[in-house]
């Protein structure tokens, strides 16, 4: 592909030249010639009339495609797979229709190559809720400490990770960053985001000691890593000509399909909802970034919504007081309570009472009062809410709450596999996280099933990766699931070849897990 690039500087169109895009290693344009205004018509970069011009973001994609395609054994593998089992790329494109406008205009926003719209395929298949056995979450799969270090918010209202136009910003960030600590080669930064920066430095550093070559190719990196960049490559490839090879991606329109909406203040997810006529579920799906019942109370305040429902919904917003945009509870302080004990019972955090008390510390008085901020709708399903409202399961025929003192030794594993729960459950009952530490004394409320021998159910989303050896049956051994299920969940047949690398979509009983 040749792009002619024009900076307009005093009047003047500078004409940088025709560069050629088809290298990892993208040099800064040169200028070559200056084009006066007065001798020729109105120009438009060419991007501009392309884009303008073209209806659907695929092809838009296509058309701004850099990286050359090798004929490397693992592209052909997965360009091969891809071409064989179509129906995973038009699910896949069906998914990404909320997001992928907006990812392709931040990446020409930057200047960057336009195959990095394809990475959440490879990373999350587009899933923005996806989790992984290594921790990552979301749908470009950051990790706790990368997420934190680009800048992404993480508590137990919000997670950046899952909050897809946040999380794409970090990503790109990330990606720029890479890009400019290998030497400006695209290859070695999608190596580095999959294994780590170092790790990719260390394999160039190695090969040039012994005198070896130094491209991608020739470097000895992890297995998973060598297949991912082999992977992108191959998607890329099997995109640009999915018409030939018979794979039907389903058309996104080449216009803004969302919206990011500043909020300003809180509000409860079910009268966001309300005010731009959608259901909550459909909200949250936009939003998966909030974990809880309402947004986070010390922000971020911003909403995705629907392009065709953010002008409804601001104006809405507008005639709606901050004040209103929560349910309050006037509380009365009983004997015997402690700040953790209402924020539990109320399904919120200490932090959350403190400052819209405006508190200092956890000191309270019984007979005082406390103005708590309470789901406006307990009927609404909110996806993401499952530790939030498990407590209020105590009252079922089927379980029973317990208070367990910590014991000196004691692990929160220990105490949740005695209890027959979970790690994730017991931290949310007790407002920790899984690297809080126990003091010998501390009491811990427990809602264990009367039914010893069952586990409560946990269930959550994750996206497993394909690695050499795996069978159907093996991973579904390892996530104490149905063969059935994971074909279901993947459209797959019970004869079709596994391919490493390949992304698995599962969902998994947590409980059934730590047991």
């Amino acid at each position: 592909m040749r792009v002619s690039l024009y900076i307009v500087v005093g009047g003047f169109a500078l004409l940088t030249g025709c560069q050629t895009l088809d290298n990892p290693e993208i040099t800064k344009p040169e200028v070559k010639a200056v084009i006066n205004p007065n001798t020729v018509t109105p120009f438009y970069l060419a991007s501009e009339i392309e884009s303008a011009q073209i209806t659907d973001v695929w092809e838009r994609i296509r058309q701004g495609m850099q990286l050359p395609i090798p004929d490397q054994k693992l592209v052909n593998q997965y360009r091969d797979w891809y071409i064989k089992n179509p129906k995973h790329l038009e699910i896949i494109s069906e998914r990404a229709a909320p997001y992928m406008y907006m990812i392709v205009e931040e990446l020409e926003k930057r200047h960057l190559p336009i195959e990095i719209a394809l990475l959440p395929i490879i990373e999350s298949a587009f899933d923005p809720s996806a989790s992984s056995a290594s921790a990552a979450s979301g749908l470009w799969q950051f990790t706790t400490p990368m997420a934190s270090h680009f800048g992404l918010e993480m508590n137990w209202w919000y997670d950046g990770r899952r909050d897809v136009p946040a999380s794409t910003i970090a990503a790109l960030d990330m990606l720029e960053y890479l890009y400019d600590k290998t030497n400006n080669n695209w290859l070695y930064a999608f190596a580095a985001y999959n294994s780590g920066e170092s790790r990719v430095l260390n394999a160039i550093k190695h090969n040039e000691a012994k005198g070896l070559k130094t491209d991608f190719w020739s470097l000895n990196l992890p297995k998973e890593t060598k297949r991912y960049v082999p992977q992108l490559l191959a998607l890329a490839e099997v995109i640009k000509h999915a018409d030939e090879y018979g794979i039907a991606l389903a058309p996104i329109e080449n216009t803004p399909s969302i919206e990011v909406v500043d909020i300003d203040s809180q509000i409860d997810l079910a009268m966001a909802a309300g005010l731009a006529n959608m259901t909550t579920i459909e909200l949250q799906r936009l939003n998966p970034g909030y974990n809880r019942w309402a947004t986070s109370p010390l922000g971020p305040h911003t909403l995705v919504l629907p392009i065709d429902k953010s002008e409804d919904f601001k104006k809405a917003l507008a005639e709606t007081e901050s004040e209103a945009r929560m349910s309050w509870l006037r509380y009365t302080i009983k004997s015997g309570d402690s700040i953790g004990i209402i924020a539990k019972k109320h399904h919120t955090t200490i932090a959350a009472i403190r400052e819209t008390n405006g508190m200092k510390n956890n000191t309270i008085v019984a007979g005082k009062h406390l103005i708590i901020p309470v789901s406006a709708d307990d009927k609404q399903l909110y996806a993401q809410s499952t530790n939030q409202k498990l407590p209020k399961k105590s009252l079922s025929s089927t379980s029973t709450q317990l208070t367990h003192k910590v014991q000196s030794g004691d692990t929160l594993w220990e105490i949740a596999k005695k209890y027959n729960v979970t790690v994730k459950q017991l931290t949310a009952w007790n407002h920790l996280n899984k690297d809080s530490k126990l003091q010998r004394g501390q009491k811990l409320a427990i809602l264990a099933p009367k039914n010893t021998e069952t586990a409560a159910e946990l269930t959550r989303t994750v996206s497993y990766k394909v690695k050499s050896g795996d069978s159907l049956a093996r991973i579904a051994s390892k996530f104490k699931v149905t063969i059935t299920e994971l074909l279901e969940w993947n459209s797959l047949t019970p004869t079709q070849y596994l391919q490493p690398g390949q992304v698995l979509k599962l969902v998994v009983d947590e409980s059934k897990l730590s047991a």
